[in-house]
């Protein structure tokens, strides 16, 4: 995850954003991405770009005995420190690409949005199956790579400011996108959807689902939702290590 998360201009609406002030219940990915969390109860969880940590929260009070959240902004950790209030959750600074990844540690590691920050996904995924134990779990959601491969990563707009299309190039060239969200200048990195299932199936996984996020029939009521079933803006993938 960029730095721009600790701009003060940028985690300001960030901070105001709806997923951010009423936690997962507000996350409009939560209701595909809650039923792939597996029972935890007793198992030992590792979230990568953990942000306010409501992912490592919600496997505590579902049984998880261990939970370490790992984030590149000191500010997200900030918040996630005062929202925090159950024993055996940790916090550290450190971005995903500098982690350790101890052989063996832990049993399930999920991640929310972070990875299309991350620029050698295939290197995550290897240190990823290498920290897991046997038949340990990763899930993640990451941004579509029709999202990520979008241009400017926005809508064409008609006269009126209505939305026309959703403009795709370059989607075979992998690699770093500039693009504008919550009034700064943020750098993303695109991998195509091969990079990303074949490079779990290189480093032994087995996926288990792959689910395209779209809005629940709730949240199709608010301004801007319906235009979300017009393309997809989020990959989620459950794999499970084969070890």
């Amino acid at each position: 995850m960029g730095n721009e998360y600790d701009r003060d201009e940028f985690f300001l609406q960030y901070a105001s954003m709806p997923r951010s002030e009423q936690g997962l219940s507000a996350a409009g990915e939560w209701h595909q991405l809650k039923p792939l969390f597996e029972p935890v109860k007793g198992k030992r969880i590792l979230d990568l770009g953990c942000g306010y940590g409501w992912h490592c929260r919600y496997a505590v009070q579902q049984g998880a005995v261990e939970a370490l959240g790992i984030d590149i902004s000191q500010k997200m950790l900030n918040q996630a420190e005062k929202l925090t209030h159950e024993e055996g959750i940790t916090y550290r600074l450190c971005g995903i690409e500098e982690y350790e990844y101890p052989a063996g540690r832990w049993d399930f590691v999920v991640s929310n949005l972070a990875l299309h920050y991350v620029a050698d996904i295939q290197w995550v995924f290897q240190q990823v199956a290498r920290t897991l134990t046997p038949k340990g779990v990763f899930l993640f959601n990451i941004e579509h790579p029709t999202f990520t491969a979008g241009v400017g990563q926005d809508w064409v707009y008609d006269a009126q400011g209505r939305p026309q299309y959703w403009p795709i190039d370059d989607y075979f060239i992998s690699g770093e996108r500039k693009t504008h969200f919550l009034g700064c200048e943020v750098t993303k990195q695109h991998h195509t959807l091969t990079q990303i299932l074949m490079g779990l199936l290189r480093c032994g996984f087995v996926l288990e689902a792959v689910e395209e996020a779209q809005p629940s029939q709730e949240m199709l009521s608010l301004p801007g939702m319906k235009d979300e079933l017009r393309r997809p803006m989020m990959l989620l993938v459950k794999a499970r290590i084969e070890k």
